[in-house]
């Protein structure tokens, strides 16, 4: 238990690209441009552009937090068969989670500290 600790904190902290892809990826499968939608809808203020956010899935394909899925012949109806679906692998969800896990307590502590409103608790 104390490696995969280990193995989760060495991802930590998250690029912001990277934690919109994973929080678009934990509600389920997406493409690139589901992804950008997903951030948009969330109100982020940084959406990620194109380029940085395709690096941004090579990489965490890299890395084995995401991977893609061939949809091919399943797509729905009005979808381009050659758009790649990404979701989430078990390590992807777990560095998801502890990364949020480390924001929650940085933001509990900029309350504490005075830096934020009680209002965001």
């Amino acid at each position: 238990m104390d490696r995969d600790k280990r193995k989760i904190d060495a991802f930590l902290p998250v690029r912001v690209v990277e934690f919109q892809i994973l929080l678009s990826l934990a509600a389920g499968e997406r493409h690139g441009y589901g992804i950008i939608r997903d951030a948009e809808a969330r109100g982020d203020n940084k959406v990620p552009d194109v380029g940085t956010l395709y690096r941004a899935l090579a990489r965490m394909t890299e890395q084995g937090l995401i991977t893609g899925v061939d949809r091919g012949k399943v797509a729905d109806a009005g979808d381009d068969e050659r758009r790649i679906y990404y979701k989430l692998t078990s390590l992807g969800l777990k560095v998801a989670r502890a990364e949020a896990a480390r924001l929650a307590a940085l933001t509990r502590a900029a309350q504490l500290g005075g830096l934020l409103s009680e209002v965001l608790s």
